[in-house]
């Protein structure tokens, strides 16, 4: 019984690891502060617009480790009754926090990034499938208008039908996709304000540093 208490606290481990700021860590290794370039958000997408294509990658892949890695770990050595629903729940609410520390970070006045590269990390240490048919469609989209923003609400939206298709019947994993599809979206709200006046930026990486307003 204590034991299943204190997995109750884990949330707030996650909800820490999620807060760490990778995007703004690596504009101040440059001496720059990413959240006055660009767009102002400390994502992988406004962190490649400015410091060029290879920072925007790192930046994607440590987002997306915050949200998968410490999840992956915990459920595959930690919790031998992984299967039940209590603890389904847990690593549930141990990934929600995970993507709320990356969105709203203590460090940073509780504004972060949009969750996207985290809820992949998280969605791909729970429902693999999910991710898998997120992502593909993320991909499509974005080649398809090189806007990033298209393809990360896109794949929010689809999340939940793709739970409910490939894990049916698992309801709180449907609960996470539902979630993390809507805070998603939330947090695109400006996005999408500009998607409908046509000032969304489009995708243009480059391999070498670079600042737009």
């Amino acid at each position: 019984m204590t034991a299943m208490v204190f997995r109750w606290l884990w949330p707030a481990f996650f909800y820490l690891v999620g807060s760490v700021p990778t995007g703004y860590l690596m504009g101040r290794s440059h001496g720059l502060d990413i959240r006055q370039h660009g767009s102002g958000n400390i994502g992988a997408t406004n962190v490649g617009r400015v410091m060029g294509r290879n920072w925007g990658l790192l930046a994607f892949a440590c987002d997306f480790l915050k949200g998968f890695l410490p999840l992956f770990l915990v459920r595959s050595f930690c919790l031998a009754d992984a299967n039940t629903w209590s603890v389904s729940l847990l690593l549930v609410a141990c990934g929600l926090a995970a993507i709320l520390g990356h969105n709203y970070t203590p460090w940073l006045g509780f504004k972060g990034g949009k969750g996207i590269a985290t809820s992949a990390g998280v969605l791909g240490a729970l429902v693999p499938w999910v991710l898998a048919v997120a992502l593909s469609l993320w991909i499509v989209a974005v080649l398809l208008t090189r806007t990033v923003s298209i393809g990360s609400l896109l794949a929010s939206i689809v999340l939940p039908v793709a739970s409910a298709w490939f894990y049916p019947g698992q309801w709180v994993y449907f609960g996470l996709a539902t979630l993390a599809g809507g805070l998603a979206t939330w947090r695109h709200r400006s996005n999408i304000q500009r998607l409908l006046s046509g000032t969304e930026p489009r995708l243009n990486f480059s391999s070498k540093k670079k600042e737009s307003s």
